[in-house]
């Protein structure tokens, strides 16, 4: 009887010793937080107008897994090719001066290594801006199987801009506090990247940001915060708060309709009696991508859902022109 409780709790014991090793290996970071944020500045031939009237986009590019984003199913790397073209195509034809993504690889074996920013960033845009929300060797998700776990993940937000980039500060908003231990340790960082750009002599401010999808007061709080940096900013300069904000516009309780009810700011290519959604690409039902302005110092000119990017990622792009008043 001493001898099989002894080795019960020994096999408990490696059991727990395994697993403490393999939690720690996999939720081990592979860059270091310095090299979480970096600004890089090309020397490519760029098209820019000179009718001041500026386009910028924002855009879930989701990996460029399209509708397979967050399904357990094997994704070939002809996948990745196939939409990575389609988006540089419907870019090139577009051609906006600023360009914000969440949800873009830099590099991650689930992409198969490739640099999708810098990739996008050769069709002319000279000024690059990068933030980090998820360096990862480990994703335990989608949940089944774990196979598909495997593999380093180093992926982000970003902003590429024909206009220079004087900095950019990177902004960690709050976690979903009742989370678990062992799911926090994987948790995908929310961020707001405050990039600031000069176009005619001013000083434009722009707010990425990627809120959390499934925990409704996280995504509420951090919604606070991230207005918090905007009224900072929009009190003296032409402001910009683009991105995925996870909350559906058609939804009653929504936490957008704080800004969706503003008077002093506007919210491009939106419609209360016709919203055009951007989710999911395939068949649009809800709107949870957003451009808004501030009125005081940005002329809306036009804006809209672009279509024609189809279902290179699950998300569809927003599109606003501009002018600086």
């Amino acid at each position: 009887m001493k001898k099989t409780l002894k080795k019960i709790l020994v096999s408990f014991g490696i059991l727990f010793l395994v697993s403490g090793i393999f939690f720690f290996w996999a939720s081990a970071s592979n860059l270091t937080e310095n090299n979480y944020q970096k600004l890089e500045v090309n020397q490519l031939k760029q098209i820019t107008d000179t009718d001041s009237i500026y386009s910028i986009v924002t855009y879930n590019i989701g990996y460029l897994s399209g509708m397979t984003n967050n399904l357990a199913v094997e994704k070939p790397k002809t996948l990745f090719d196939t939409n990575l073209q389609h988006v540089l195509t419907e870019f090139k034809n577009i051609n906006p001066d600023i360009i914000a993504f969440q949800e873009i690889d830099f590099d991650a074996s689930r992409s198969y290594h490739i640099n999708q920013h810098d990739t996008i960033a050769k069709l002319g845009y000279n000024f690059e801006a990068e933030t980090v929300n998820w360096d990862k060797t480990y994703v335990p998700f989608p949940y089944w199987p774990p196979t598909i776990h495997f593999g380093k993940v180093i992926s982000g937000q970003s902003v590429l801009s024909k206009y220079p980039i004087n900095s950019q500060e990177r902004k960690v908003l709050k976690r979903v506090t009742s989370s678990p231990f062992y799911r926090d340790a994987f948790y995908l960082e929310r961020l707001a990247q405050v990039v600031k750009v000069t176009i005619e002599n001013q000083e434009v401010v722009l707010i990425n940001v990627h809120l959390e999808a499934f925990n409704t007061q996280t995504r509420a709080s951090q919604l606070q915060e991230v207005m918090a940096i905007f009224n900072t900013y929009a009190a003296t300069n032409p402001t910009i708060l683009l991105g995925d904000f996870n909350s559906d516009a058609k939804d009653e309780n929504a936490v957008i309709k704080t800004l969706l009810k503003s008077k002093t700011i506007g919210n491009a290519a939106f419609s209360k009696n016709n919203i055009a959604c951007t989710y999911n690409s395939e068949k649009p039902e809800v709107r949870i991508d957003y451009i808004f302005y501030t009125k005081k110092y940005i002329a809306y000119i036009d804006g809209k859902v672009l279509n024609k990017f189809g279902s290179a990622s699950d998300h569809l792009p927003v599109e606003m022109h501009f002018k600086l008043k």
